[in-house]
């Protein structure tokens, strides 16, 4: 990578040339991403994930662009046709687009009208006809007539030549980079309902006459139009207005007013009809299309992002339900740390000997048990369970809570959790990891497919490696931001921590349960395939309660104990001492420990880490409860205010869950009383929220809702 790549990405992201070389000189290192971020502050200007992400993301493009310059660089090379001219532009080409453009008439190419015409000897008429001066092309035309090469009249020679002409046009660099421009500018998206198809596609009806200019459409409508074409509803195309694009052409090419300049003209015309206007609108399309895709990402990032950082109920014992009507709700019992004590089944919404059966079995399981939390899924039948379990007026410390259940069906069925539980039922599986959810979120859907927990936008629309690789890295920072205790962890969330891979991560888990319980960071080294590097990388997201060194409990890197140490030593204390006494820290001057390798920012990360040891950066549980008499879309009616948690949020509106099994959509414009540009600078993911009812559509199972206070 050389310095004018650094230039690019530091003028593209409005940082410091140096800034981007120290990040790519830790790639190449092997730093990850959240050790960078964390650690090495001092080096990249204490840039954060989201900044080192993007030029991570970038340096990639890069290389991408750079490896295909080369490519070209050699092909022409062997055409034996890389001018030094040539060659420069090349080297100064900044776009794959402007690079294609470049190599476009000197590409091999297939049998092209073009090529044909070359071959029946009519370049020259081409060349003829492009000069403008001659006023007779028919005549000009006749000494080209060869019936051995299929030209039997000055027609045929003048057609084959329009061929040639309009191949030159499509490759005219500048030519192609002003129509680009004109494609961005006043492209036009147009869709149309295939005739015929009206009933069929009937969710697409709001697009069967559409049309919007390309650089203002909204990512989601986008993404909404293509999917009406891939389904074989809607006709889309993207284009300019024809007139203009034709009208720029002829501003650079028609140099005269003759008869040739109409040979010319009808060349421009052929040419962009069948090659630059299919070319740029393919061009378009993609561009456009990663935009959306990747706002759409950006979007369901952000949902995961929150999703996973929902607050932990904590280490609790938990009695956890998944509800059901016939088939009973399926009850597990859990201690604090997640482990199966019990499992069954009650029948609370069945007949009244059944439900008593239930409360008793219920009342039973929570004395024996000691449990301190209840956790009902959200699916079938969630919210008479809750009504039943509300009845029994149990303890009030008991907490009750809902808990969405989406891909817990998932996981149930998953290789992860027939090793988990390889003797129980899919259901029991399922209860268990509601149960779980309430007691750390983050733990247990690390174990799903981010993509079947349900907070995306048309995700099944999107490039799913570039989605995939979006979510990991998501799933990646939540993991490392809240750190892994490395004694209980599974391999699933183990797998996440920088530095780390699922085969570390399952060495980990079989060492520990070869050997008990690790007592330090530094054990963690005598795990097979686990090196310095990946240690320097893990160590300080990994936290060992209880351990031989009270730091190992904390973020603070191995690589600064002895810094630490220095500290209570110059205070006249211990360690533990340190980390328990604040009059004790008061004593540090900060400045004092700056050296070459520790700036002020990591200084200020190790106290703050001292005051609160691996501290949870997700806030505290607060309890929440639906709207007690409304559990069914037939409970509701306009105007009714009720109490809802944010379930998902899109660029077009947020959907609220207001405890009646279909969740409800509060439109972008009803979101607050001032334009919004995001939904998200308005609601989060989990928040609780109060709405009011605006309509039901029974038909259609819609609920339009609004924040606005009527």
């Amino acid at each position: 990578m050389n310095n004018s790549h650094f230039n690019t990405i530091a003028g593209e992201l409005k940082i410091n040339q140096p800034q981007v070389k120290a990040v790519t000189e830790l790639f190449a290192g092997g730093a990850t991403v959240p050790f960078i971020a964390r650690y090495r502050k001092e080096m990249t200007g204490s840039l954060d994930e989201l900044f080192i992400s993007k030029i991570q993301t970038r340096l990639e493009e890069l290389a991408s662009l750079e490896k295909r310059r080369q490519a070209i660089n050699a092909s022409l090379t062997e055409l034996k046709l890389l001018s030094p001219g040539l060659e420069k532009k090349l080297l100064a080409a900044t776009s794959l687009s402007e690079l294609e453009d470049l190599y476009l008439p000197y590409r091999p190419k297939r049998k092209t009208r073009a090529l044909v015409a070359r071959q029946r000897g009519l370049q020259p008429l081409a060349e003829i006809l492009l000069r403008q001066q001659e006023t007779n092309p028919e005549a000009a035309a006749r000494p080209f007539i060869n019936p051995d090469k299929e030209i039997t009249n000055s027609d045929e020679a003048l057609a084959g030549a329009r061929d040639i002409i309009a191949e030159k046009i499509n490759e005219n660099l500048s030519a192609r980079t002003s129509l680009r421009r004109l494609f961005k500018q006043e492209g036009e998206i147009r869709a149309v309902v295939i005739k015929g198809k009206e009933t069929e596609g009937a969710k697409f009806r709001d697009y069967f006459d559409w049309q919007e200019k390309s650089a203002k459409i909204a990512g989601h409508r986008l993404l909404a139009l293509l999917r009406g074409e891939k389904a074989k509803i809607l006709r889309v195309n993207i284009r300019p207005p024809a007139e203009k694009a034709l009208a720029l052409l002829k501003q650079r090419f028609i140099q005269q007013n003759n008869r040739s300049a109409e040979q010319v003209e009808l060349a421009l015309a052929d040419a962009y009809k069948r090659l630059l206007a299919p070319a740029l609108e393919t061009e378009s399309r993609q561009e456009l299309k990663e935009q959306a895709e990747g706002e759409a990402i950006e979007v369901f990032a952000t949902n995961l992002k929150q999703l996973l950082l929902a607050p932990p109920l904590g280490q609790k014992r938990v009695l956890a339900l998944d509800p059901g009507f016939r088939s009973g709700a399926k009850l597990v019992c859990l201690d604090a740390m997640g482990q199966l004590l019990q499992h069954g089944v009650i029948y609370p919404t069945m007949s009244k000997k059944q439900s008593e059966e239930a409360a008793k079995i219920v009342r039973d399981l929570c004395r024996r048990f000691k449990i301190e939390a209840i956790a009902i899924g959200n699916g079938t039948a969630g919210r008479e369970t809750e009504s039943f379990i509300k009845e029994l007026k149990l303890p009030e410390t008991i907490t009750v809570a809902m808990v969405n259940e989406a891909g817990a069906s998932v996981y149930s069925a998953s290789e992860i959790a027939r090793q988990e539980f390889p003797d129980l039922d899919l259901t029991v599986r399922g209860a268990i990891s509601i149960g779980r959810r309430l007691q750390d979120p983050l733990s247990e859907l690390v174990k799903i497919d981010a993509k079947a927990i349900g907070v995306g936008q048309y995700q099944h629309d999107l490039d799913q490696n570039r989605l995939q690789n979006r979510l990991d890295e998501v799933v990646g920072s939540c993991v490392n931001s809240v750190g892994v205790e490395v004694n209980n962890a599974s391999a699933q969330l183990l797998a996440y921590v920088a530095g780390l891979n699922r085969t570390l991560a399952r060495n980990i888990v079989k060492y520990r349960s070869e050997n008990g319980s690790f007592r330090s960071r530094r054990e963690i080294l005598k795990v097979p395939r686990l090196g310095p590097k990946a240690f320097e990388q893990a160590a300080g997201f990994l936290r060992i309660q209880n351990g031989s060194n009270p730091l190992d409990a904390s973020a603070v890197h191995p690589e600064n104990y002895d810094l630490v140490k220095k500290m209570a030593q110059d205070c006249g204390g211990s360690l533990k001492e340190l980390l328990q006494n604040e009059e004790l820290r008061k004593k540090i001057v900060i400045e004092n420990y700056i050296s070459s390798n520790v700036g002020r920012p990591t200084l200020d990360d190790i106290m703050a880490e001292l005051a609160r040891p691996g501290r949870d950066p997700r806030p505290e549980f607060v309890q929440f409860s639906f709207q007690e008499g409304v559990n069914k879309l037939e409970d509701l009616c306009e105007g009714m205010r009720l109490p809802g948690l944010i379930t998902n949020i899109t660029k077009f509106g947020a959907f609220v869950d207001i405890g009646v099994h279909q969740d409800g959509l509060v439109h972008i414009s009803q979101l607050a009383d001032r334009f919004v540009r995001d939904p998200g600078e308005i609601v989060k993911l989990g928040q609780a929220v109060t709405v009011t009812v605006l309509n039901i559509d029974q038909e259609r199972r819609r609920i339009a809702l609004t924040m606005l206070e009527k």
